[in-house]
């Protein structure tokens, strides 16, 4: 997609250009798109001027001396309060009296571009129309009174008198009072007329009618901070003067007060509040409600209530014998407090030098010389970065305990706390009390430049020392350095937008050039922009992510309502990041404590990157010894707008962490402003995936042809396994028996490919899936197959027959006692099915003679009855004889240890080998099984039936019609093949299998180490979640005639971490926002979705929550400890 594509289409242009004017008005709909009559117009424009008209007649009555400011106030909102109840009773009528043609609609933002049909100036659809009327009687009744509430302090706060007065200019006082009444209507008119939708819309829907509270509130707030100015100060001063004098009368009680409180509210107190519920829970509650909580993790214990209680007390006792005997001297350079400044000055330097180093850009400018160059493997980084770790120990002893005791004792001993008689000193010192445990690296900062302030200007005199205490300059500093931060962020990010929309060729549009040239003739507004953005907080919103700046509206640092993943665009890939996740947030813990990640503070934002996968990182936020973050999972499927942005990622990445062994020391960073900044990599356990094309493997004819030898023996160590773990439920061979028949059950299997998709042949057919087909199938595909699953025999059911949906005008067959129960039209409808073997599933099963066995233990590994039933020729048997591999089958009966019995004989094992009858079973079971993946022919399979065997998708016949009526045995013949193809696989590439026991090493390895089958299944997710050591799968590519195969290997492996700039995520979501929700642009292919390299514009899209954004996970709030 080129740069030029539109910002809006064309039908959204239109629709924009109508709702737009409606905003800025309140709510008036001017422009509708379709011809209406003039009095819809004159309407509306009536009501929007009817609170100047109210107002109006109050003014003119105060002017004329008639009235007081009061009782015009009064008159003019008793009159708006009357009209806008009227208005809304107006309303209900109207709905009232159509209520039985139609239903009664509730106004909706969606229904913008309805058309209505007028009959009459005040007819109901006019009514109806202009006025929406509100969801909620309560509602009614509250923005009634409201708007006369607004109408009333508008009048009294506009009269001409008093902004003369306030002025003493006459063309002022017009001015004010024309646009200041035009804001009284515009707020009274989205309040009981219209509400108009916002362009800071935060979310998709308003259940309560919040919106048209939000003029009216920016009215009454504007109005309130001349009329309550006095009154709040006058509040606060008495209160705080309350508390600091009556409650708490001691100097010395308010300092234990503050440092105990402060260090109790910077701790994870839903985290503790958690584990005194379990802990109660667990001593009250019966043996059964504990076994419930067994499994929850618990992160605080006995040993962090005691960490907790020590620094508590050593922290008030600190404070408290500080304050008594050193703290009533002012600051001078040899008083106490000028020591603690020395050494809060010297604590911030070494905090910040063992942050940076362990981070591999300085100040994300210059490399580190002392980070680890080239790090691609675990060990090697590992071994490179022992010193860093010894380091990080270090800061985070001097983070977590020196340096909040420093600042206590610097804050113990200011002379303010004396004399505590203003609310100013109780504000101030609270704030840092609390700071010095919960952000104590920027409580450090705050300290040392009001320390370093006082230690240069002494001069009494000056308004910093004289009318300000250190509590509120502690206030001040913090706001400022916060600020700052985020004026420094924003300003970034803007000029970052600025120099890409040129410098990056598929971001030049047409008006580029124009944009550029503007932004940099007013670029003093730019600046003011930027500011007023970082003063209220709020992000820089760049319209469709161009260089035209707004204001946003003040959103919380998340950006996103409700609670941390609750939604996200769950998949197939959502497992990946469900496994990784645990040991991620456990890399990520160590990095935090150790200072890796740099300055993380709530609403900062990560990205981790490994192989395809993309994990943002969002800090909640963050206490003493505890953090708190979300990590999103973005999709893994690349489109080429997230290709082309994660390929510069991967490319940031490498030339930080991978290219770095012959740089030079200090070296620039070659990425210096990108909103992406590398800062370490963490080793995390998790799965690298590997996928390699089969060419040359699955078509060499030699290795087809030993495909099938392989199959039968890797089939019958399986069928001897299955049988001897059954044996194990025997407790001796009379008992078998006895239980013989309940011993082999057709019960769930839990193999390989319970759940996998089968594909179908262009070629197979079959007349029990005839009922999964619908209109939009096509049967020359590969479709999903139904009979590879859940399948049962009628007579194994009990049950009558179901009915098949066939194919029209064909034939199909049932048994007689179904055919009786049918009425004669079902008959006359009844479908047929020409060309397949008859098949009579109403014959009754066939009643086997009884095996002898020479050996009695031989019961304890016969295979079920039901498994000698297959329709094989005596020929096949003989000739199966002829290729059984008997010493294998010796080989594998000697493995067996049978501990499970309590009495044996010394010759089990070679009685078991010499027993025929047993031998000859397995014969007649494996044969089953070759007739049902391979039938009777005995030539080489081809790679498409390889394929199609190991899907589970094999053309219909006979034999594979009676295995698939044997669930447990078809899991297991599949489960054997499957083994075999990839000990195909292991012989091609490492070689032929030397003896015996290297293959049955090989067959317990995919045993208990691997999962082999299709990434589809639902045991593939399942063995991701169990962290199975290994994975593998065969896939086919139609498009290329290539068959590939893809290994997933856990092991611990190095994640790179890069911190985003926070300021930049949120520009982009709030412009988000307001496109999707406000301009409804929510075309796939616009502009503002599109690949930004430099802006990471498309994962920035994703990482947002839903509906907003698409992540394919979300996790819950995840607490980590940092103790």
């Amino acid at each position: 997609m080129g740069p030029d594509v539109p910002l809006l289409n064309d039908y959204k242009q239109e629709f924009f250009l109508k709702r737009f004017p409606q905003t800025v008005l309140g709510g008036p709909r001017f422009k509708l798109g379709y011809c209406a009559p003039p009095y819809v117009y004159v309407n509306q424009i009536i009501l929007f001027l009817t609170p100047w008209l109210w107002g109006g007649v109050g003014t003119l009555l105060y002017q004329l001396g008639v009235m007081k400011d009061f009782c015009t106030a009064a008159l003019s909102g008793g009159l708006m309060f009357v009209t806008a109840l009227a208005l809304q009773m107006t309303n209900l009528y109207a709905k009232q009296k159509t209520v039985t043609v139609e239903r009664m609609q509730i106004q909706n933002t969606l229904t913008d571009e309805d058309e209505f049909e007028f009959s009459s100036c005040v007819g109901s659809e006019t009514v109806k129309f202009i006025i929406p009327g509100k969801k909620y009687i309560i509602n009614t009744v509250f923005h009634s009174l409201l708007a006369g509430v607004l109408c009333g302090l508008g009048t009294w706060y506009l009269l001409p008198n008093r902004i003369t007065l306030l002025y003493s200019n006459i063309g002022g006082t017009v001015v004010i009072f024309v646009f200041g009444w035009v804001t009284i209507c515009i707020g009274e008119y989205s309040l009981i007329i219209n509400t108009a939708t916002e362009t800071a819309t935060f979310q998709a829907l308003d259940t309560y009618e919040i919106t048209a509270l939000m003029r009216p509130f920016y009215i009454f707030v504007f109005i309130a901070v001349d009329l309550a100015q006095r009154l709040l100060v006058m509040f606060l001063i008495s209160a705080g003067t309350a508390i600091a004098s009556y409650f708490i009368p001691s100097p010395l009680g308010v300092i234990l007060f503050m440092t105990g409180f402060g260090f109790i509210l910077s701790l994870n107190l839903s985290e503790i509040g958690f584990a005194f519920k379990h802990t109660m829970i667990s001593h009250l509650a019966s043996s059964k409600s504990k076994n419930a909580h067994r499994g929850l993790r618990i992160q605080f214990g006995w040993r962090e209530f005691i960490f907790y209680v020590t620094v508590l007390t050593f922290a008030l006792t600190e404070a408290g014998l500080l304050h008594q005997f050193a703290g009533s001297s002012s600051f001078s350079q040899a008083s106490p407090q000028a020591i603690a400044s020395y050494i809060l000055i010297l604590l911030l330097v070494i905090m910040w030098i063992l942050r940076e180093i362990q981070r591999v850009y300085l100040f994300g400018v210059f490399r580190n010389p002392f980070y680890p160059k080239d790090v691609r493997t675990v060990a090697v980084f590992m071994e490179k970065q022992r010193r860093l770790m010894k380091v990080g120990v270090v800061r985070r002893i001097l983070l977590t305990l020196v340096s909040p005791f420093a600042m206590i004792a610097f804050l113990s001993l200011d002379h303010s706390l004396q004399n505590l008689h203003s609310v100013s000193v109780s504000i101030g010192f609270t704030r840092m009390f609390r700071m010095v445990w919960q952000n104590t690296e920027n409580a450090l900062l705050d300290m040392v430049v009001v320390s370093a302030a006082q230690m240069l200007v002494f001069n009494p005199d000056l308004w910093w020392n004289r009318s300000l205490d250190t509590g509120i300059k502690l206030l001040l500093v913090g706001l400022l350095r916060d600020r700052l931060f985020q004026f420094l962020s924003k300003l970034h990010f803007a000029i970052a937008i600025l120099l890409t929309s040129w410098t990056e060729k598929k971001q030049r549009r047409r008006s580029s050039a124009a944009l550029i040239a503007l932004n940099l003739a007013f670029f003093p507004v730019l600046l003011a922009l930027v500011a007023v953005s970082a003063l209220l907080s709020s992000p820089l919103l760049p319209l469709f992510t161009l260089p035209v700046f707004l204001v946003g509206f003040p959103r919380p640092l998340r950006s996103w309502p409700g609670p941390a993943g609750g939604t996200a665009c769950v998949c197939s890939d959502t497992v990946y990041y469900r496994q990784l996740v645990p040991g991620l947030a456990a890399a990520l813990q160590s990095a935090l404590a150790a200072g890796g990640l740099g300055l993380s503070l709530p609403g900062s934002h990560y990205l981790c990157r490994f192989q395809d996968r993309l994990m943002w990182i969002l800090v909640l936020e963050k206490g003493f010894t505890y953090c708190g973050v979300n990590i999103k999972g973005l999709e893994l499927q690349e489109t080429s707008c997230h290709a082309a942005e994660a390929h510069r990622v991967d490319e940031i990445f490498e030339m930080a962490f991978e290219h770095q062994e012959h740089a030079r020391i200090l070296s620039p960073n070659p990425h210096f402003g990108h909103i992406l900044t590398p800062c370490t990599v963490v080793p995390v356990r998790l799965y690298s995936d590997a996928r390699n094309v089969l060419s040359g493997i699955i078509d060499s004819h030699e290795n087809l042809k030993h495909l099938k030898d392989d199959f039968v023996k890797v089939l019958v160590w399986m069928l001897v396994q299955y049988c001897y773990k059954k044996s194990k439920t025997w407790e001796s061979p009379g008992s078998a028996n006895k239980n013989k028949e309940g011993s082999f059950p057709e019960n769930q299997h839990g193999g390989a490919v319970k759940g996998s998709r089968a594909l179908r042949e262009e070629d197979s057919f079959s007349v029990d899936t005839v009922e999964d087909w619908t209109d939009d199938s096509d049967i020359f595909d590969f479709e999903p197959s139904s009979r590879t699953r859940d399948r049962k025999e009628p007579g194994q059911l009990g049950l009558t027959p179901k009915v098949h949906l066939s194919i029209p005008g064909s034939i199909e067959t049932q048994s007689q006692d179904f055919l009786q129960e049918m009425s004669p039209e079902d008959k006359l409808n009844r479908a047929v099915v020409l060309g397949l073997p008859a098949v009579d599933k109403g014959k009754q099963p066939e009643v086997l003679p009884r095996v002898e066995f020479s050996c009695s233990y031989s019961e304890l590994l016969s295979i079920p009855e039901e498994w000698r039933t297959a329709p094989v020729p005596s020929s096949k048997v003989s000739e199966m004889r002829q290729r059984f591999p008997e010493e294998w089958y010796h080989f594998v009966l000697s493995q067996l240890d049978f501990f499970h019995l309590k009495e044996k004989p010394s010759s089990l094992l070679t009685d078991l080998m010499k027993d025929k009858a047993l031998k000859d079973l397995y014969i007649h079971g494996v044969l089953s099984c070759c007739f049902g993946l391979f039938g009777l022919d005995n030539a080489v399979p081809a790679p498409r039936h390889v394929f199609r065997a190991y899907t589970g998708g094999i053309p219909w016949s006979a034999g594979l019609d009676w295995l698939t009526g044997k669930p447990e045995l078809f899991q297991l013949a599949l489960k054997a093949f499957r083994y075999t193809f990839k000990l195909m696989l292991d012989k091609a590439s490492l070689g032929p299998v030397e003896n015996f026991e290297e293959l049955v090493n090989y067959l317990e390895e995919y045993e208990s180490d691997w999962y082999i089958g299709l990434v589809s299944d639902l045991e593939w997710q399942q063995a991701v979640l169990q962290e199975k050591p290994y994975l593998f799968s065969l896939g086919h590519d139609p498009s290329m005639g290539i068959y590939t195969g893809r290994v997933l290997t856990l092991q611990e492996l190095l994640v790179q971490v890069g911190k985003l700039n926070a300021e930049a995520v949120r520009g982009q979501w709030a412009n988000l926002s307001w496109e999707l929700l406000y301009a409804t642009n929510d075309d796939e292919e616009r502009y503002s979705i599109q690949a930004h390299p430099a802006l990471l514009r498309n994962l920035t899209v994703q990482a947002a929550d839903p509906p907003l954004g698409y992540p394919v996970y979300s996790s819950q709030l995840l607490q980590l400890p940092l103790f």
